[in-house]
């Protein structure tokens, strides 16, 4: 074993996984018979609805608010490196709110407190918040942005306090500007006053560090590192300030497990012409993960980062035309440390890089859906044996079966976002996650909805199946259908390179019977990294346009329908960008589509077969001959499963 043990925590069991990342075993243990570390449960959505009483934490906010003379004050969902995903000392808007779903923002001022957040977390807001708040439902005509709340609706000569590391130095900039016709400010404050307020916040997190060996990786650090001082030339930039886990993570091939289901650790780097430069703290890097580094990077403490950047200055040539490069989400902290006129902003380089995968990569992709696939197949046949035999399941023992199913696997490493298993009415919540404390039966007669995915060494899942154990209403099938439709709209698609994600085919059959749903219809996928990464993706999102399709993208494919209250439907694959061949190529662009490696049946219990087309017939019993294909020969020893994919894989 390693200086420290990983774990990849469910609240029923936890998983102890082997110090290398070149073999795997599991073993499981009960919690109380461990004495070790307890890791967060930070989660992709809900982990149940429960309330908080928010008023002490709220009068404490703004008592510290009077005393730094701020009316407002700014509580966003990112931590300093912009996660999406964060560890429990983190979650600060979670904390001071209530409201712990994954997208959204707080402002509080002296006297009301408002949450933004997005349709895919309205019914979760709704049901977390108490009296103190008002839900900000972004999306719906007239409700502004937290940003444009910020200069439209406050009254003018706010000061609105920040937390420097927490806000994009892009917001801040765009902020200020909007801010002076109102003659508001901005004000930085050194000591977050969320924090001040937090009686027990956890502490952070210092877990090991290990190494990602090249045969899954494809591409060694050197690699990474000439090809992106290549664009550093190309943009005239002295210096890359790198701040996203998830691109040091790939930038340096190392993997760690600081925030749960994202292989990442809490690191800073910095690239020059001829230095590299990681900020961690040091005692996470394994010996392994030590030698795998070598001399050539210089390995420096976590906490010296923001000093290390007001002297970096002084060390490099710059002039108005070479600068230093700084990603579009560094925060105004990192921005006013190497100071004004010093630095650009823009998409970081390394954002483009990583969203295409290589060769070994896209192997690794193929092959892990393929085995996530037989663990799928397993579950989901035992959870029919165990409803058709009066078996009580609750939402959250249906999802640690699946886990249990998937750490059975080679090369797993852990899930890649809290399962989302949910019967009925909680399907339509579309972030929703069980609490293993309070949720609730799966029932035979409702729709199932299961969202999970898994962290292997050669790829990341995410897959969605919806099922009915029983029999399906004509309305439930109708709308099944017209979401496949949609799913098959968006696998067979042919378009030009250059082509950005617009999703209007997705919705397309949906609209014609007068439904919709509220969240993008796809995202793009990390290996062996966060399951959402961009720039790329499908969906109605401003900067999706700026970021266009390119062969090596991997991506969800995930239409879906929520009825409120009663269920909810989605059907998500993953899918590869390829080049497609056509018998003609206008304009000389070259063509591209789509490759699906998700290897799960698609209900047919759900199907109205009388809205399909025959293209669409022949496209849903061709995806089930391939996966019967594919995975079939990884559930010879589980009889139970192969009978199950066997009928589930039939001929429409």
């Amino acid at each position: 074993m390693w200086k420290g043990v990983q774990f990849w925590i469910r609240p029923t069991f936890r998983v102890l996984r082997s110090p290398t990342l070149s073999a795997f075993s599991s073993t499981y243990f009960r919690a109380n018979r461990l004495n070790c570390v307890t890791f967060s449960t930070s989660i992709m959505g809900a982990k149940g609805t429960h309330r908080v009483n928010t008023t002490q934490r709220l009068a404490d906010l703004r008592d510290l608010m009077r005393k730094h003379n701020v009316q407002a004050f700014v509580v966003p969902s990112e931590d300093q490196h912009s996660s999406e995903y964060l560890a429990d000392c983190d979650q600060r808007r979670a904390f001071i709110s209530g409201f712990n779903g994954s997208a959204g923002c707080a402002i509080v001022t002296l006297n009301q407190a408002y949450l933004f957040t997005d349709g895919r977390y309205f019914l979760q807001a709704g049901k977390q918040l108490d009296q103190n708040w008002t839900l900000m439902k972004q999306g719906l005509p007239d409700v502004p942005t937290w940003q444009e709340f910020l200069h439209k609706n406050l009254d003018p000569s706010t000061r609105i306090g920040v937390d420097a590391t927490l806000i994009s130095v892009s917001d801040a900039e765009n902020l200020k500007k909007d801010l002076e016709a109102k003659k508001s400010e901005l004000v930085s404050i050194t000591t977050n006053l969320v924090d001040a307020v937090w009686s027990d916040q956890p502490a952070r997190p210092k877990n090991p560090v290990v190494h990602l060996d090249v045969k899954y990786s494809g591409r060694s650090y050197t690699e990474k590192f000439a090809q992106l001082r290549e664009e550093m030339n190309k943009k005239q930039a002295k210096a890359l300030v790198v701040t996203m886990l998830d691109e040091v993570a790939w930038l340096f091939n190392l993997r760690g497990s600081d925030i749960d289901f994202n292989p990442v650790f809490f690191s800073y780097a910095v690239l020059t012409a001829n230095s590299a430069l990681l900020f961690i703290h040091p005692k996470q890097l394994t010996q392994g993960a030590e030698q795998f580094l070598g001399n050539s990077i210089e390995i420096r403490p976590y906490d010296s980062f923001f000093e290390y950047l007001r002297t970096l200055p002084s060390t490099l040539e710059l002039n108005e035309s070479s600068k230093i490069l700084l990603g579009d989400k560094a925060s105004l902290a990192v921005a006013e440390a190497i100071g004004h006129g010093k630095y650009i902003v823009m998409r970081s380089p390394i954002t483009d890089l990583k969203a295409i995968k290589n060769e070994t990569e896209l192997e690794g992709f193929r092959q892990c859906h393929i085995r996530d696939g037989a663990a799928l197949a397993r579950y989901f046949a035992w959870l029919e044996e165990q409803l058709n035999n009066g078996v009580e399941l609750t939402e959250s023992q249906g999802a640690d079966k699946l886990e249990q199913f998937r750490s059975e696997l080679d090369l797993f490493r852990g899930l890649s976002f809290s399962t989302i298993s949910s019967t009925g009415p909680n399907g339509a919540i579309i972030h929703y996650s069980p609490d293993p404390a309070d949720c609730a039966v799966i029932k035979k007669e409702q729709i199932y909805l299961c969202d999970s995915g898994g962290q292997y060494l050669d790829g990341t899942t995410d897959v969605t199946r919806t099922w009915h154990f029983g029999t399906p209403t004509e309305q439930e099938k109708r709308a099944f259908t017209r979401v496949l439709q949609g799913h098959i709209a968006i696998d067979t698609a042919i378009f030009p390179n250059g082509t950005t994600g617009h999703d209007s085919w997705a919705r397309r059959p949906l609209w014609q019977d007068g439904l919709d749903y509220r969240h993008g219809t796809g995202h793009g996928v990390g290996h062996f990294l966060n399951v959402h990464e961009g720039p790329h993706g499908i969906g109605v999102r401003i900067a999706y346009n700026s970021a266009a399709m390119k062969a090596g993208m991997t991506l969800s494919n995930e239409p879906g329908y929520y009825a409120d209250g009663q269920y909810g439907i989605r059907i998500e694959n993953i899918v590869l960008v390829r080049e497609a061949k056509t018998p003609n190529n206008f304009g000389d662009k070259g063509y591209l589509g789509f490759e699906h490696v998700t290897l799960c049946p698609i209900h047919k219990k759900l199907v109205d077969v009388s809205l399909l087309t025959a293209d669409e017939k022949k496209w849903l019993n061709e995806y089930h001959a391939e996966t019967w294909e594919k995975v079939s020969p990884l559930l010879q020893n589980d009889q139970r499963a192969l009978q199950w994919l066997k009928r589930e894989c039939s001929t429409l």
